[in-house]
């Protein structure tokens, strides 16, 4: 599917094209200067038609002919997909908008305190807990580095130190609210967060159908870790993706988001 912007450069490419070669044709066969013939071709593309200049020969004639059937066209062409380019982008921007107050009501309400527990049961978060650490100031090369941070981490949580009857204790409680999350049709339009949602309800699902997670086989304890594992890493990236929004758009938000940060240990929402 071509692109707006693809659309628009072509349509312009194409009138620039039928104007020179208009003006050009004007000026061989009505022996008009350039500026009269450049004149005669916009008001004739544009209908406006004002009669102080028409063709006098049968050649003027038909180049006039020609440039009202492939210049009007080609003028409306412009202008549609200039006009439908500024609404798509005005909704796209509305859709982004809708999405990332989703993901702000998501994390406030749930995601930040799951990942909080996933972080807890990662015998490497500590050492990258400095690398994690996102500041008020801290601008695009540092969130770029958080990025590759987050994006090479293996996630490897420990299974055997889980309260995995904890974890569905707490992802039980959340299932109501990702329920309606997912009740709402503007999470299909950002692939990341839908299946984030599906990891974590897979991840509920999986602990709620165990009878008693305290004495499950060791091949089955090792399953459940690849879940969380799987969890754990789309929450991580989407919640930076998160930060990064609210720091641009809602500083006051973002300060809260900073202090509850879920990798850190010592994180309070307590203004020290």
């Amino acid at each position: 599917m071509v692109s707006a912007t693809s659309r628009i450069t072509i349509s312009f490419a194409l009138l620039a094209l039928i104007v020179t070669a208009g003006v050009l044709g004007v000026m061989v066969t009505e022996g008009l200067s350039w500026i009269d013939a450049v004149y005669f071709v916009v008001v004739t593309i544009a209908t406006v038609g004002y009669g102080d200049i028409a063709p006098a020969t049968g050649a003027g004639r038909l180049v006039a002919v020609l440039l009202i059937v492939a210049g009007v066209g080609t003028f409306v062409s412009v202008f549609a997909t200039v006009v439908e380019s500024l609404v798509s982008q005005n909704e796209r921007q509305a859709r982004i908008r809708k999405i990332n107050m989703i993901l702000g009501i998501f994390y406030s309400e749930a995601g930040t305190e799951i990942l909080t527990a996933f972080a807890r049961l990662d015998p490497d978060a500590e050492d990258i807990r400095e690398q994690l650490a996102v500041r008020g100031d801290s601008d695009t090369e540092d969130f770029r580095r958080i990025r590759q941070c987050l994006a090479g981490h293996r996630y490897a949580v420990d299974g055997s130190a889980a309260d995995l009857a904890g974890l569905a204790q707490l992802l039980e409680g959340k299932k109501e609210f990702l329920l309606r999350l997912m009740e709402n049709p503007a999470i299909f339009e950002h692939d990341a967060f839908t299946d984030l949602l599906h990891a974590v309800f897979h991840l509920r699902e999986e602990l709620m159908l165990r009878d008693d997670l305290a004495t499950l086989p060791e091949a089955d304890r090792a399953h459940l870790t690849g879940d969380i594992s799987r969890a754990y890493r789309l929450l991580a990236l989407e919640w930076l993706g998160y930060l990064r929004h609210l720091q641009t758009t809602y500083p006051y938000l973002f300060s809260l988001a900073v202090r509850r940060n879920p990798f850190d240990d010592r994180a309070s929402p307590t203004v020290r």
